[in-house]
């Protein structure tokens, strides 16, 4: 049914679930996995309550979040490989997830993307945002979503 499968994780403990119901998902239909995590680099922008930060500050935290990144990918690949699933991973740097999701499940060629949702409601979804929401509402692709 499904041959290549793109799980977005956000590190989170929630977006592991969905990393493992994916690995389970990939090896028992044989299917290929892209583990991917979008380092949501921050550009700088003031807000009435913010505090300006230095181009240093903005500099460090930006790597914080791509060695966020990498060590959440390391331990994908780790658990695909002792799953025995075919496992590739990616890293991008967008400001805007959904987006970066959705262009690289298309490009990939990934017939199902697979991510969680945290379950946001109200004010807070609002606040927020989802963007397992955003991702169901403007791709084509079927999406699994784990809670």
């Amino acid at each position: 049914m499904y041959r290549h499968i793109l799980v977005a994780t956000d590190g989170s403990e929630l977006a592991e679930h969905a990393v493992t119901d994916g690995l389970s998902l990939a090896k028992s239909i044989g299917a290929k996995i892209t583990v991917m995590m979008v380092a949501e680099l921050w550009l700088g922008s003031q807000g009435p309550f913010m505090q300006p930060w230095s181009l240093q500050e903005l500099g460090k935290y930006n790597e914080q979040v791509k060695q966020l990144a990498a060590s959440v990918l390391d331990r994908a690949e780790t658990a695909a490989k002792q799953a025995g699933v075919s496992c590739d991973t990616v890293q991008v740097e967008e400001v805007q997830s959904y987006q970066a999701i959705i262009k690289t499940a298309e490009d990939r060629g990934c017939d199902l993307i697979v991510m969680a949702s945290h379950g946001r409601s109200g004010l807070s979804a609002v606040v927020l945002g989802s963007v397992t929401n955003k991702v169901l509402t403007h791709t084509k692709i079927p999406v699994l979503v784990v809670r």
